[in-house]
């Protein structure tokens, strides 16, 4: 059986309330993750279990108490992701254990990349999301691919902006293709714009919130930003521009290759989508899925995988991603498996 061990951490009020949680949320979910009690006895904090999880636990908090001086506030997700780096962090020999950065989620925290009209900093909130940001920022094409949630789309956006606030480009060009769940452009009422629109909205809502309502309008109206259908993209050449595509699994081959040829001199390309989420008929290839395979030794162009750890949403959200990607991944071993007894059968009998 483990000794039991108490440790001990000073909190001031401000600290405390920021990091505990409505109804100590916060501090109930660590309890429960690490097995552990947590006692607040006049600003000072018990944490009594074992002393690996007591340990981890404190680790958190002294985690958490440094985002919260930095004047951050702490949400749930930043509870949810510190326990999870805790917990694999705890799976990994304990020669790497010791080599971590004990000051992850700091460390993500300083990477600022703008504030949306609001004034509320945009910023990286989990490992995967930094890379990806980095990778946009050092890479002519990258490629952000991952479950919904992930910040793919919104994290490009807020890189699209930055690049033409600080005239890095002259123009930003958002597209996607036009092919949702099942619905066809012909039954939406109203001219093309309109019916087009509502595959836009999810980039006109990010646009909006980090660029201001007006400022959008104003440099929409000058064709310094555009927003428009893959199709629109034909025949044309993308200079010093800062262009978008999203939703990219639902592109055929053929729409992704004419995509990826547009780009031209002074050009950065951020292609995000989901491979788990496609809308395409069941006999077409995924343009995205080709793309991987054809592009992946070019330099220049990365690949950015995010997964539901990533996810940072409302913490449901991750928990039903992670149930589809466990459910398909023993969808695909159960195949496997029988393709493998089918092959075996034949081996047999041919013996």
């Amino acid at each position: 059986m483990s000794e039991i061990t108490e440790l001990t951490l000073s909190l001031s009020a401000e600290d405390q309330k920021n990091i505990f949680g409505g109804n100590d949320s916060y501090i109930r979910k660590i309890e429960k993750s690490f097995r552990v009690e947590i006692i607040d006895r006049n600003g000072q904090l018990h944490i009594i279990g074992s002393r690996e999880d007591a340990d981890n636990a404190a680790g958190i908090l002294r985690e958490l108490v440094q985002l919260s001086r930095r004047g951050s506030a702490i949400e749930e997700q930043n509870v949810d992701y510190a326990i999870f780096l805790k917990k694999e962090n705890g799976e990994k020999p304990a020669v790497k254990r010791e080599k971590e950065n004990d000051n992850v989620l700091v460390d993500i925290d300083r990477d600022v990349i703008c504030h949306t009209i609001s004034g509320k900093p945009i910023k990286p909130k989990t490992l995967g999301q930094k890379k990806y940001i980095d990778a946009i920022r050092n890479n002519m094409i990258v490629f952000g691919l991952g479950p919904a949630g992930t910040g793919k789309t919104y994290l490009a956006m807020a890189m699209a902006i930055t690049a033409f606030q600080r005239e890095e480009v002259s123009r930003i060009i958002l597209t996607r293709p036009a092919i949702e769940a099942g619905e066809k452009l012909g039954f939406l009422p109203g001219d093309l714009q309109s019916k087009v629109d509502p595959y836009l909205r999810p980039l006109y809502d990010a646009l909006y919130q980090i660029m201001g309502t007006e400022n959008f309008i104003k440099n929409m109206e000058k064709g310094l930003i555009e927003v428009a259908p893959l199709a629109y993209m034909r025949g044309r050449t993308l200079d010093n521009a800062f262009i978008i595509l999203d939703e990219a699994q639902n592109t055929t081959p053929a729409q992704m290759k004419m995509f990826l040829t547009r780009v031209g001199f002074g050009s950065k390309v951020i292609i995000t989508g989901d491979a788990t989420q496609k809308d395409l008929a069941p006999d077409v290839k995924s343009g995205l899925d080709v793309a991987k395979a054809v592009l992946k030794d070019i330099d220049e162009i990365q690949f950015i995988n995010l997964t539901s750890a990533d996810v940072v949403r409302h913490p449901l959200v991750q928990k039903i991603v992670k149930a589809y990607e466990d459910f398909e991944k023993k969808s695909v071993n159960k195949q496997n498996r029988k393709s493998i007894q089918k092959l075996e059968r034949r081996s047999g009998n041919g013996k």
